[in-house]
């Protein structure tokens, strides 16, 4: 069982999704904006990343300049409230496998927690090539 928290409209949530259904597996998809982890299961997954809080905060796009999040005032749990009010500040995608737990940016780094090779060849949107013809990593 995989699952990621996606966003749609990101291009690295995108590709990353791409890939897992280039192994062969369809994940659950989670629409994190419309369903949000709760603050536990935000905190596992973290946790379960072995990152900082603050290296799961989405800068880019969001209520994040004007929050002052840069401020290391902020606690670890202060964070995660903040994340909790604004979903957007989540950064994406995140992906559990069996295999492990990772915030996939760029989104080859799914690769790593997949237990499934790649089927065929994979370009990312931008053209860039990531798993050629022979289902290999470039």
């Amino acid at each position: 069982m995989i699952t990621i928290f996606h966003n749609p409209n990101c291009g690295t949530s995108r590709n990353t999704l791409a890939l897992i259904r280039n192994s062969g597996v369809e994940p659950e998809v989670v629409l994190y904006l419309k369903t949000p982890p709760s603050k536990e299961q935000l905190k596992k997954l973290i946790s379960d990343m072995s990152i900082p809080v603050r290296n799961v905060l989405r800068q880019k796009g969001t209520p994040f300049d004007e929050l002052e999040l840069e401020n290391e005032k902020w606690s670890d749990e202060e964070l995660l409230d903040f994340m909790m009010a604004h979903p957007i500040l989540i950064n994406r995608p995140i992906v559990v496998t069996p295999t492990g737990t990772k915030l996939c940016r760029p989104s080859e780094l799914v690769l790593d927690i997949l237990e499934n090779p790649q089927r065929g060849a994979f370009t990312k949107e931008d053209g860039e090539v990531v798993i050629n013809e022979k289902g290999e990593r470039v």
